[in-house]
């Protein structure tokens, strides 16, 4: 497929995505898609009446602050917006009148404001990448027992706040707390030593469920609406202090930051892929069939101020161990309900080989390693005034889908 409006070459932004964000422009906040470099005014497309056809859509969805109740009408209203904005903008639509009209709803991405896509309301975070739990188990513990008991028959995971998410752009001070070394007798107070970013993937909630009741494997999919970028900042000093034995806590809850279009799971379709063999056999509960994992190309920079960027990571989405049905499965398994715009991130992704780890922790193998920047400094774990950009995007049979960038700055602790 192919548009009647210029999208760039290797651009994210295909007629094959059709992602869902929030723009503002004009002073207001609407519901907006993207192709190439062209923002589409989803408001403005429904006052033309060209999404009349779509039975039990209405426009003040359009005109929100967040794309909530958009995602809310249900994956029949939300997936034939998706198809009809692809007819629409298709070359094959020689409409003059359509195109005349069409371009009353187009902004250049330099017009607009790009803002939280979506209104987070309880977020949780997994820990399903089996080389990254592989990789801090052998820094933490026993090598020879680097995983945990728990963890090949089910997905670890932990409730995060979700106050702190953010979209890509926002800078933040890097966090303090109390942290305590090896060689020390008691913990001191301190701006955090060994800042690191984690590169996730996050997929949004569309469908809610009562209390009591539970997401299968098998029906995981109508509740899935879409996924984003994710990086879930982590303060290492802080968290290896406090974590036993509750879990993250002030070393994770500081800033997390996401990308600001929500790519739909249909777009990711062609790019489904095997998850890996789990050995021992899982319970009946996380059983599946089908590709449940994606072959999503991801990609960490690492820009100092007054430099040019630095790719330390290369990864992918198909690490998974633990894919997305699994984790909703789990999640819900005890009855606990889910709604509406809740966000479930992956856990650090990271590939079997040193150049595809998700973390500077895994990257600097804890503080050992430095890796040299294009400016000559070293980093083994992330300064003031860096700046951390993630990138992924699928590509398959001359289809590309993508999810642009999340790209914050730290700044110094206040």
């Amino acid at each position: 497929m192919n548009s009647w409006i210029e999208i760039p070459a290797n651009s994210d932004f295909t007629l094959h995505n059709i992602p869902f964000g929030i723009v503002q422009h004009t002073n207001k906040k609407v519901v907006a898609t993207i192709l190439g470099n062209t923002v589409i005014d989803l408001h403005a497309l429904y006052n033309t009446g060209l999404l009349s056809t779509i039975y039990g859509l209405h426009g003040n969805v359009f005109s929100n602050n967040y794309i909530n109740d958009f995602i809310a009408l249900g994956k029949p209203i939300t997936n034939a917006v998706r198809l009809r904005i692809i007819d629409l903008f298709n070359e094959t639509n020689t409409n003059a009148e359509h195109r005349t009209v069409l371009q009353r709803c187009l902004l250049n991405t330099n017009e607009v404001k790009q803002c939280m896509p979506v209104r987070i309301g309880d977020y949780t975070d997994f820990f399903s990448s089996i080389d990254h739990a592989t990789n801090t188990g052998m820094m933490f513990r026993d090598p020879a027992n680097a995983l945990l008991p728990n963890w090949k028959h089910l997905p670890v995971g932990y409730h995060g706040r979700s106050s702190s998410i953010v979209e890509s752009g926002v800078n933040f001070h890097r966090p303090k707390g109390q942290s305590k070394t090896d060689d020390q007798t008691m913990p001191s107070f301190a701006p955090c030593k060994t800042l690191d970013f984690e590169l996730e993937m996050g997929f949004i909630i569309g469908k809610p469920t009562e209390l009591g009741d539970s997401i299968t494997t098998g029906n995981a999919n109508e509740h899935i609406f879409g996924f984003c970028l994710f990086n879930d900042w982590s303060a290492r000093d802080i968290q290896k202090w406090e974590y036993v034995p509750l879990g993250p806590f002030l070393g994770k809850n500081f800033f997390s930051s996401i990308s600001p279009w929500i790519v739909t799971l249909e777009a990711l379709a062609p790019f489904r892929v095997d998850s890996y063999e789990q050995t021992p056999q899982v319970l009946p509960y996380l059983a599946f069939e089908g590709q449940n994992n994606f072959d999503v190309n991801l990609q960490v920079y690492i820009q100092p101020e007054n430099s040019t960027v630095k790719c330390v990571s290369e990864s992918n989405f198909k690490y998974m161990y633990w894919n997305v049905n699994q984790q909703l499965a789990h999640h819900t398994i005890n009855g606990c309900n889910v709604n509406v715009g809740d966000m479930m991130a992956s856990g650090t992704i990271s590939g079997p080989e040193p150049t595809s780890y998700g973390s500077m922790l895994e990257i600097s193998w804890g503080g050992k390693r430095a890796i040299t920047m294009n400016d000559g400094t070293e980093r083994k774990f992330i300064h003031d005034n860096d700046t951390v950009i993630m990138r992924g995007y699928a590509e398959k049979n001359g289809v590309r889908v993508g999810f642009g960038e999340v790209k914050n700055k730290v700044l110094p602790a206040k």
